[in-house]
């Protein structure tokens, strides 16, 4: 099993901040654009465990625990037009697993969904 400390090292990986002295994976989220309106309006954020997180469009990759529940989430906000919004949101709990996760977003106009990818 790699070290957390390992995992913090690799480029482009953000790192898990809260405590935790436990083994941990990865976790590579997919936010594809749902359209260039989409890019010109709206900012992804992805929560892990309750921490916030402003992305880019694209595949952001976390450092998140492999020995207990993690709770993520992902959804779009924008200041456009009439103000502040927040699209529906993604969520999922991930049970303990030692090997690393891809999920993958989906978003309609009414839902949005986070799906495991391979």
């Amino acid at each position: 099993m790699t070290e957390a400390t390992d995992l913090a090292k690799l480029p482009g990986v953000i790192p898990y901040v809260d405590n935790h002295d436990g083994p941990r994976r990865l976790l590579t989220i997919d936010v594809p654009p749902v359209s260039m309106n989409a890019v010109r309006h709206y900012v992804p954020f992805t929560s892990i465990d309750g921490r916030q997180y402003v992305v880019s469009w694209g595949s952001v990759t976390f450092e998140i625990p492999a020995d207990r529940n993690v709770h993520v989430s992902v959804h779009l906000q924008t200041n456009y037009a009439s103000g502040l919004t927040s699209t529906p949101f993604a969520s999922i709990v991930l049970a303990p697993h030692p090997t690393p996760v891809r999920l993958a977003t989906r978003f309609s106009d009414a839902e949005g969904t986070l799906l495991p990818v391979g």
